[in-house]
């Protein structure tokens, strides 16, 4: 620019003295002559070395100021000359490719964010302090259904979600499967990608429960039948000589010694076959013939088959909720089953002298059987839904598994877990579809 500038001072200052020579010098000398054919002569080397150097150099001047305002739509026209011709050709061609790298870039970005945005996999973005930056609506899901808003900026620690107190403490480059207490069971990997130099930390989450859960279920499927089968023709053939071999002895029993030992083997064997009758209830229980139905009614329901029970050991069982509740879509006779199971355990865990409160409300709705028993250690709470764990000296393992597979049946989401304040809370949530 400066040099252009200085050029055009210099254009003015020959005019100016061409004008000068013409006023002063007569028009008829040599010396006017000569004067201004100095001046054309000036003038023309002047516009030559414009064509040839200053414009060419304030072509490429103008070069820098695209680059630097990162314009790449627009192209430098040639000057006439051709070397810096050459210039600008290769200066429009890098433009050019510019221009479709960064739309490259750009239709890229868009691909990917769309690409997270529906993808089933959650994805958290963090920035250098550890922050939330972005999360997609899988990962929202994953921690609760939370709002985008309500996790920005936020460290994971600060969320009021079990997975995401678990994901707090997930190393850099670890891959980790989280099982949580709702029977949730998810592969976390903590990774990092490169941009700018620079590392920026993310998470992504795959929900592995329902394949996990049909994996388990087809193997304890295959197992109970199996089981089945040889125990009850085993038992029965067992049993069936037991009583013969009774009535055989029977008439020279005289103490009756040998007749109890054949009782005692008999129960034990009607005993297995109860056992193993348990153990088939989890393989065929039926679809849920759904009705719309007051939650209240069945948790009340629930109340009058489990009140004489709870009585015996000191055990008051309480229901807080406002009049006739939510109306919900549910089979009667499994939820029924769902609850006794649940309020059972709880009495067992309370042992004797405690209390059970059933909440229910919300909308969707929610029900709550807490109690105030002996609770739930943590290490255990993400085994509790596995197939045939207890946390019972004789327990089978059995009534948790028959509560998982009827919830799930009714897309139910559940959790069950001990809290600081030592009650022990189970949590069934119905689906966002069914509201009160």
């Amino acid at each position: 620019m400066r040099i252009k500038w200085l050029f055009i001072v210099w254009m003015l200052l020959l005019c100016a003295l061409g004008a000068l020579f013409f006023i002063l010098l007569p028009p008829s000398g040599t010396a006017f002559y000569v004067a201004e054919s100095a001046v054309a002569v000036c003038l023309l080397f002047l516009y030559y070395f414009y064509r040839k150097a200053v414009k060419p150099l304030h072509t490429i001047g103008n070069a820098m100021d695209l680059l630097n305002e990162q314009d790449f739509s627009s192209r430098l026209a040639h000057v006439g000359q051709q070397d810096a011709d050459r210039i600008v050709d290769l200066f429009n061609k890098l433009m050019e490719q510019l221009k479709n790298e960064r739309l490259r870039v750009r239709e890229q970005n868009h691909f990917l964010d769309l690409l997270i945005r529906v993808s089933p996999m959650g994805v958290i973005l963090f920035d250098f302090d550890r922050r939330i930056t972005g999360a997609n609506a899988a990962a929202l899901g994953f921690l609760g259904n939370m709002g985008e808003s309500e996790v920005t900026g936020r460290l994971l620690g600060e969320l009021s979600s079990p997975l995401a107190a678990r994901l707090a403490g997930l190393p850099p480059g670890s891959v980790e499967t989280v099982r949580l207490s709702d029977a949730m069971i998810y592969r976390c990997s903590h990774l990092s990608f490169v941009d700018r130099g620079y590392a920026h930390p993310f998470l992504l989450i795959e929900s592995l429960t329902s394949e996990i859960v049909k994996a388990e279920k087809k193997t304890y499927e295959k197992v109970i039948r199996m089981i089945a089968h040889e125990v009850n023709n085993s038992v029965a053939a067992v049993t069936s000589t037991l009583d013969s071999l009774g009535e055989i002895v029977s008439p020279y029993d005289e103490t009756g010694d040998l007749g109890h030992i054949i009782r005692v083997c008999s129960d034990r064997c009607y005993g297995m076959n109860r056992f193993i009758a348990r153990l088939a209830d989890i393989v065929r229980i039926p679809e849920p013939h759904l009705q719309t139905v007051r939650l209240n009614s069945r948790i009340d329901a629930c109340r009058l088959l489990m009140e004489d029970a709870c009585r015996r050991r000191n055990i008051r069982l309480q229901i807080l909720s406002d009049g006739d509740g939510p109306e919900v879509r549910l089979d009667p006779i499994l939820f029924e089953q769902v609850m006794v199971n649940i309020v059972k355990n709880a009495a067992e865990s309370i042992g004797a002298d405690g209390e059970i409160i059933i909440r229910s409300g919300g909308n969707p709705a929610v029900v709550e059987i807490a109690d105030n028993g002996s609770g739930i250690a943590k290490d255990d709470e993400e085994k509790l839904f596995t197939p045939f764990f207890s946390t019972k000296p004789d327990g089978q393992g059995i009534g948790l598994m028959l509560v998982r597979e009827i919830l799930d049946r009714h897309g139910c989401r559940f959790s069950l877990e001990t809290g600081e304040d030592g009650w022990t809370r189970f949590t069934i949530r119905f689906p966002q579809g069914w509201k009160g």
